[in-house]
């Protein structure tokens, strides 16, 4: 059976956005909860129930608006960053004025889309002093499209992200997000993952993908593009070994944020929900519940957990009563229907 056999039978996609999807509903009311008041709240960890409505976050929401801008963009032919800029433009600035943008936002996505609505040169509108895990809460679509080459997906990860944050580690890591839900999509074993991301970073330590990025590292001041990103990549192997140390002593009873940070940053929350995902990699609920009961941003953690659980598992991952009462079902579907065919 080829990987694409498989991974059309396994329905990655369906699994890895429905998984985001469940994992955001999950972890939306716990976030800026202690893990005692979560506790409180909502019982023993292992036993947290999907909250009805299953609502979900701008996490979701912006992930459906970049999958949907990149489906637009490759309407037209192969993805390229003159084709995607616009389509992911126009749906951000959608996102940033509709009415369903009410569920606690962060800050530089809205200033962020609100300069893109006004300025014509995109990296203009970049807050590159922000590595918020925005930029790679929404990523998953990038790591699930089929018939990317390398460079394709790397540069369209790193684009998307520095239409709002244009910090270096903000692009490490977004790449690196995308890297692992295909690598999982086409059948990578878990145990394996981190050190193959370890790789991935080191061997594009030094690379600045200006076809794709153009000259957003002079706005960020770097004497360099090569020394810009290099920043990034520095702090997402560091991030990747915080993961690796923590699963040599694994601890499923602490809250992961302990060992792999809050995830309120963009390495943080790529490293924590990695570490939720590998200590229960055939268990995706115990790991969606396990990132939802933590610290820190706890919907963007259980929403990576998901999409990595999901890309893994597939669409069996979840189970019915749950998937068929997330929000957005419908839009989640559509996008994973295409590139699940």
């Amino acid at each position: 059976m080829t990987i694409a056999t498989r991974r059309l039978t396994k329905q990655a996609a369906t699994g890895s956005l429905t998984g985001l999807a469940l994992g955001d509903a999950l972890g939306f009311p716990t976030e800026f909860n202690d893990v005692p008041s979560i506790l409180a709240k909502c019982g023993p960890w292992r036993e947290m129930a999907l909250p009805t409505p299953a609502i979900v976050t701008d996490d979701t929401q912006m992930t459906i608006a970049l999958g949907r801008s990149i489906r637009t963009a490759m309407d037209s032919g192969l993805l390229t960053p003159e084709r995607m800029v616009d389509p992911v433009r126009r749906e951000f600035i959608a996102w940033y004025h509709s009415p369903d943008n009410n569920r606690a936002p962060g800050n530089t996505c809205l200033t962020a889309c609100r300069l893109l609505e006004t300025t014509g040169v995109w990296q203009e509108a970049s807050q590159t002093h922000s590595k918020g895990c925005g930029a790679n809460m929404r990523v998953a679509p990038i790591g699930l499209v089929p018939g990317l080459s390398a460079e394709q997906r790397a540069g369209a990860a790193q684009l998307q992200a520095a239409l709002t944050h244009g910090h270096p580690t903000a692009l490490a890591a977004s790449d690196l997000t995308a890297r692992a839900v295909l690598l999982l999509a086409q059948g990578a074993e878990p145990l394996g993952l981190i050190g193959q991301l370890r790789s991935y970073a080191y061997e594009n330590s030094g690379r600045y993908h200006t076809r794709w990025l153009g000259d957003l590292w002079r706005y960020a001041g770097d004497t360099s593009p090569e020394a810009f990103i290099s920043r990034g990549w520095d702090e997402c192997q560091s991030a990747l070994a915080a993961v690796q140390e923590a699963l040599r002593d694994p601890s499923p009873e602490t809250d992961p944020c302990e060992r792999t940070g809050d995830g309120w940053i963009a390495e943080e929350a790529l490293a924590t929900a990695l570490h939720c995902f590998l200590l229960f990699p055939e268990d995706p609920l115990t790991a969606l519940r396990r990132a939802a009961c933590t610290r820190g941003d706890s919907d963007s953690i259980a929403c990576l957990a998901g999409a990595f659980a999901g890309a893994h598992l597939g669409a069996g991952a979840w189970p019915q009563e749950w998937s068929e009462r997330i929000e957005y079902r419908s839009d989640l579907l559509s996008l994973a229907a295409l590139w699940d065919a």
